[in-house]
Protein backbone atom coordinates (compact mmCIF):
# COMPACT_ATOMS: atom_id res chain seq x y z
CA UNK A 1 0.00 0.00 0.00
CA UNK A 2 1.43 3.29 -1.18
CA UNK A 3 1.30 6.28 2.07
CA UNK A 4 2.03 9.75 0.85
CA UNK A 5 2.61 11.07 4.49
CA UNK A 6 2.68 15.06 3.02
CA UNK A 7 -1.34 14.04 2.09
CA UNK A 8 -2.36 12.78 5.53
CA UNK A 9 -0.60 15.31 7.74
CA UNK A 10 -2.17 17.42 5.51
CA UNK A 11 -5.40 16.22 6.08
CA UNK A 12 -4.66 15.56 9.96
CA UNK A 13 -4.29 19.24 9.95
CA UNK A 14 -7.47 20.05 7.97
CA UNK A 15 -9.64 17.60 10.64
CA UNK A 16 -8.23 19.29 13.43
CA UNK A 17 -9.04 22.52 12.80
CA UNK A 18 -12.67 21.32 12.80
CA UNK A 19 -11.96 19.83 16.28
CA UNK A 20 -14.82 21.71 18.97
CA UNK A 21 -13.28 21.68 21.82
CA UNK A 22 -16.23 22.65 24.22
CA UNK A 23 -18.92 21.76 24.87
CA UNK A 24 -21.59 20.42 23.40
CA UNK A 25 -23.26 17.02 24.68
CA UNK A 26 -26.70 17.07 27.08
CA UNK A 27 -24.88 16.66 30.81
CA UNK A 28 -27.59 14.52 31.32
CA UNK A 29 -25.62 11.49 30.81
CA UNK A 30 -27.60 7.93 30.61
CA UNK A 31 -25.50 6.39 28.18
CA UNK A 32 -21.95 5.98 27.78
CA UNK A 33 -19.56 4.02 25.22
CA UNK A 34 -16.18 2.82 25.47
CA UNK A 35 -13.85 1.70 22.63
CA UNK A 36 -10.27 -0.47 22.34
CA UNK A 37 -8.86 -1.45 19.59
CA UNK A 38 -6.47 -4.26 18.90
CA UNK A 39 -4.83 -6.37 16.30
CA UNK A 40 -4.74 -10.27 15.33
CA UNK A 41 -2.63 -12.11 13.46
CA UNK A 42 0.19 -10.44 13.44
CA UNK A 43 -1.27 -7.67 12.76
CA UNK A 44 -2.99 -8.72 10.18
CA UNK A 45 -6.39 -8.24 11.50
CA UNK A 46 -7.41 -5.27 13.14
CA UNK A 47 -10.10 -5.86 16.19
CA UNK A 48 -12.27 -3.14 17.37
CA UNK A 49 -14.94 -3.34 20.30
CA UNK A 50 -17.35 -0.98 21.42
CA UNK A 51 -19.57 -1.09 24.67
CA UNK A 52 -22.44 0.90 25.98
CA UNK A 53 -22.92 1.08 29.75
CA UNK A 54 -25.86 2.60 31.95
CA UNK A 55 -24.81 5.84 33.60
CA UNK A 56 -24.09 5.99 36.59
CA UNK A 57 -24.04 2.04 37.13
CA UNK A 58 -22.07 1.21 34.24
CA UNK A 59 -24.59 -1.75 33.20
CA UNK A 60 -23.70 -3.65 29.70
CA UNK A 61 -26.58 -2.64 27.39
CA UNK A 62 -24.77 -4.12 24.31
CA UNK A 63 -21.40 -4.73 23.49
CA UNK A 64 -19.88 -5.12 19.39
CA UNK A 65 -16.76 -6.73 18.02
CA UNK A 66 -15.83 -5.96 14.37
CA UNK A 67 -12.61 -7.98 12.60
CA UNK A 68 -11.02 -6.18 9.42
CA UNK A 69 -8.18 -7.02 7.44
CA UNK A 70 -5.55 -4.68 8.39
CA UNK A 71 -5.44 -1.88 5.40
CA UNK A 72 -2.94 0.95 6.83
CA UNK A 73 0.85 0.16 8.31
CA UNK A 74 2.02 1.36 11.78
CA UNK A 75 3.21 4.68 11.44
CA UNK A 76 3.49 6.45 14.71
CA UNK A 77 1.35 9.41 14.83
CA UNK A 78 -1.25 8.40 12.23
CA UNK A 79 -2.48 5.36 13.95
CA UNK A 80 -6.02 6.05 13.65
CA UNK A 81 -5.83 5.75 10.11
CA UNK A 82 -4.94 2.21 10.89
CA UNK A 83 -8.01 2.08 13.49
CA UNK A 84 -10.75 4.01 12.26
CA UNK A 85 -12.13 1.49 9.84
CA UNK A 86 -12.74 -1.22 12.33
CA UNK A 87 -14.29 1.40 14.55
CA UNK A 88 -16.84 2.65 12.15
CA UNK A 89 -17.56 -1.36 11.44
CA UNK A 90 -18.55 -1.68 14.99
CA UNK A 91 -20.34 1.30 15.50
CA UNK A 92 -22.38 0.48 13.00
CA UNK A 93 -24.01 -2.56 14.84
CA UNK A 94 -24.60 0.08 17.68
CA UNK A 95 -28.61 0.34 18.35
CA UNK A 96 -28.42 2.23 21.81
CA UNK A 97 -26.09 5.22 20.52
CA UNK A 98 -24.74 6.92 23.92
CA UNK A 99 -24.65 10.42 24.87
CA UNK A 100 -20.40 10.00 25.39
CA UNK A 101 -18.08 7.98 24.07
CA UNK A 102 -14.58 7.40 25.31
CA UNK A 103 -11.94 6.51 23.14
CA UNK A 104 -9.17 4.44 24.01
CA UNK A 105 -6.15 6.60 22.76
CA UNK A 106 -5.62 10.04 22.15
CA UNK A 107 -7.62 12.73 21.44
CA UNK A 108 -6.08 15.93 20.98
CA UNK A 109 -2.71 15.02 22.73
CA UNK A 110 -1.14 14.30 19.44
CA UNK A 111 1.18 16.51 17.50
CA UNK A 112 -1.13 17.46 15.02
CA UNK A 113 -4.29 17.18 17.42
CA UNK A 114 -5.87 14.98 15.42
CA UNK A 115 -5.33 11.45 18.06
CA UNK A 116 -7.92 8.60 17.35
CA UNK A 117 -10.39 10.22 19.75
CA UNK A 118 -11.03 13.18 17.64
CA UNK A 119 -10.26 11.50 14.50
CA UNK A 120 -13.45 9.03 15.34
CA UNK A 121 -15.76 11.89 16.90
CA UNK A 122 -15.37 13.73 13.70
CA UNK A 123 -16.27 10.33 11.57
CA UNK A 124 -19.41 9.91 13.78
CA UNK A 125 -20.14 13.41 14.85
CA UNK A 126 -20.11 12.27 18.80
CA UNK A 127 -18.55 13.58 21.93
CA UNK A 128 -15.66 12.05 22.72
CA UNK A 129 -12.36 11.61 25.02
CA UNK A 130 -8.98 9.84 24.66
CA UNK A 131 -8.04 7.94 27.27
CA UNK A 132 -4.31 6.91 26.65
CA UNK A 133 -2.16 4.99 28.82
CA UNK A 134 0.81 6.23 27.42
CA UNK A 135 1.88 9.90 26.74
CA UNK A 136 2.00 10.75 22.95
CA UNK A 137 3.69 14.25 22.92
CA UNK A 138 3.83 16.82 25.42
CA UNK A 139 5.06 17.90 29.10
CA UNK A 140 4.03 17.67 32.68
CA UNK A 141 5.18 18.36 36.06
CA UNK A 142 5.61 14.76 38.04
CA UNK A 143 2.81 13.98 40.45
CA UNK A 144 2.56 11.86 43.74
CA UNK A 145 1.36 8.16 42.36
CA UNK A 146 -2.07 8.61 44.45
CA UNK A 147 -5.60 8.51 43.55
CA UNK A 148 -6.74 11.77 42.38
CA UNK A 149 -3.62 13.62 41.54
CA UNK A 150 -3.79 15.69 38.13
CA UNK A 151 -1.76 17.85 36.52
CA UNK A 152 -2.18 19.88 32.89
CA UNK A 153 -0.40 18.00 30.08
CA UNK A 154 1.00 21.22 27.65
CA UNK A 155 2.77 21.22 24.26
CA UNK A 156 3.83 24.02 22.66
CA UNK A 157 3.11 26.10 25.42
CA UNK A 158 -1.06 25.07 25.16
CA UNK A 159 -2.58 22.68 27.68
CA UNK A 160 -3.36 19.93 25.59
CA UNK A 161 -4.60 17.32 28.00
CA UNK A 162 -4.01 16.09 31.43
CA UNK A 163 -2.15 13.07 33.23
CA UNK A 164 -4.29 11.94 35.97
CA UNK A 165 -3.51 9.36 38.53
CA UNK A 166 -6.54 7.35 38.29
CA UNK A 167 -5.35 4.88 41.04
CA UNK A 168 -2.62 4.88 43.75
CA UNK A 169 0.65 3.10 42.47
CA UNK A 170 0.07 3.26 38.88
CA UNK A 171 1.53 4.34 35.98
CA UNK A 172 -1.05 7.82 35.51
CA UNK A 173 -3.62 7.82 32.36
CA UNK A 174 -3.47 10.83 29.53
CA UNK A 175 -6.93 11.99 29.25
CA UNK A 176 -7.54 14.74 26.05
CA UNK A 177 -10.81 16.12 24.60
CA UNK A 178 -11.67 14.26 21.36
CA UNK A 179 -14.30 16.39 20.03
CA UNK A 180 -17.63 18.70 21.43
CA UNK A 181 -15.75 18.22 24.71
CA UNK A 182 -13.93 20.95 26.61
CA UNK A 183 -10.61 20.04 28.54
CA UNK A 184 -12.56 20.44 31.78
CA UNK A 185 -15.48 18.11 30.78
CA UNK A 186 -12.64 15.60 29.68
CA UNK A 187 -11.14 15.44 32.93
CA UNK A 188 -14.31 15.45 35.17
CA UNK A 189 -16.64 12.74 33.09
CA UNK A 190 -13.43 9.92 32.96
CA UNK A 191 -12.76 11.31 36.71
CA UNK A 192 -16.71 9.76 36.97
CA UNK A 193 -16.17 6.92 35.56
CA UNK A 194 -13.35 5.10 37.61
CA UNK A 195 -14.52 2.70 39.70
CA UNK A 196 -11.29 1.75 41.42
CA UNK A 197 -9.43 0.18 38.86
CA UNK A 198 -6.92 2.17 36.66
CA UNK A 199 -8.90 2.54 33.52
CA UNK A 200 -12.58 4.26 33.49
CA UNK A 201 -15.11 1.54 33.43
CA UNK A 202 -16.33 2.18 29.41
CA UNK A 203 -12.91 1.70 28.00
CA UNK A 204 -11.88 -1.24 30.78
CA UNK A 205 -15.41 -2.47 30.20
CA UNK A 206 -14.22 -2.49 25.98
CA UNK A 207 -10.57 -3.65 26.57
CA UNK A 208 -12.00 -6.81 28.98
CA UNK A 209 -14.31 -8.21 25.66
CA UNK A 210 -12.01 -7.25 23.16
CA UNK A 211 -9.35 -9.36 24.48
CA UNK A 212 -11.98 -11.93 25.76
CA UNK A 213 -10.43 -11.89 29.57
CA UNK A 214 -11.73 -14.60 31.38
CA UNK A 215 -14.21 -12.89 33.85
CA UNK A 216 -15.56 -11.05 31.17
CA UNK A 217 -16.11 -13.64 29.04
CA UNK A 218 -17.93 -15.08 31.99
CA UNK A 219 -20.35 -12.62 32.72
CA UNK A 220 -21.41 -11.61 29.14
CA UNK A 221 -21.09 -14.87 27.46
CA UNK A 222 -18.47 -13.54 25.20
CA UNK A 223 -17.98 -15.72 22.00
Amino acid sequence: MSINLAQLKQSQQSLANQVKLVDDFNPTIKLVGGTDVGFEDDGHVTRAAIVILTYPDFKVVEYHIARLKTEFPYIPGYLSFREYPALLSAWQQVKHKPDLLLVDGQGVAHPRRLGIASHLGLLLDMPTIGVAKKRLCGQFSPIPKIAGQVTPLVDKQQQIGWVLQSKNNCNPLFISPGHRVSQDSALEWVTRCLRGYRLPEPTRWADAIASNKPLFKKSLDVK
